[in-house]
């Protein structure tokens, strides 16, 4: 199963008053583990940075003048995260803003369906106590110290890590949930593990591999392991 954890950045809180994205960052999961694959992209909003957006991303006018539009990344970007899920801390926020720059460019819009709101799960897991991104990483102990300020994809990079502790672990299903690859099936799975280049050495002791063989020496011919 893939998914996407993503993150953006804005210059205010609502797009139809003219407030644009001027950070997306995403982190790429298989299987509830990172691939290592990511995107991330700095946008020129096309307006002013205001003073108080200034302080929370550290992101100015200078800096984000010789950067991209959103028109120019878009359909980069759509094609990205494809139909994989959404995870996001407070999606309706995020979504709202990404399919108000895809309304603009005449591109299909995000569903709702297609994200999974991590802010929701923790008030689910824990209700009445904080559940913002930082409070979130307390509880489980994950280092964010590096977190002076907003940026998209350190922020992804740190939700992956609080969304696998809120469904139990990088692997809460023990790989037996329904999207396994069913025996007998032709379909290739998704993503599977890359073979060791070198294989391991025996773990058996040269005693250990003498006493197998002359114990295996006293069954005769119809052993099984002599029909390997």
């Amino acid at each position: 199963m893939r998914e996407i954890v993503l993150d953006t950045e804005t210059t205010g809180f609502d797009p139809e008053t003219g407030d644009r994205i001027v950070e997306i960052g995403a982190v790429e999961l298989m299987g509830h583990m990172a691939t290592g694959r990511t995107y991330h992209q700095y946008i020129n909003p096309e307006r002013a940075m205001p003073e108080d957006a200034f302080q929370v991303h550290g992101l100015g006018d200078e800096f984000l003048a010789d950067k991209p539009k959103f028109a120019e990344v878009g359909r980069a970007f759509l094609d990205f995260i494809g139909d994989a899920k959404l995870v996001i801390h407070n999606a309706a926020f995020d979504i709202k803003f990404l399919n108000a720059e895809l309304k603009w460019m005449k591109l299909p819009q995000i569903p709702w369906e297609q994200a999974i709101d991590t802010l929701a799960i923790a008030r689910k897991r824990f209700p009445g106590s904080p559940a913002s991104l930082d409070a979130l990483c307390r509880r489980f102990n994950i280092d964010n110290s590096s977190r002076t300020l907003h940026g998209a994809l350190l922020d992804s990079e740190i939700l992956a890590e609080v969304y696998l502790e809120l469904i139990g672990g990088r692997q809460p299903d023990f790989g037996l949930s329904g999207d396994s690859q069913k025996p007998g099936s032709d379909a290739a799975p998704e993503w599977t593990p890359r073979p060791r280049p070198t294989a391991l050495p025996s773990r058996l002791s040269e005693k250990e591999a003498a006493a197998h063989a002359a114990f295996v020496a006293k069954l005769g011919d119809d052993a099984v392991w002599k029909k390997a």
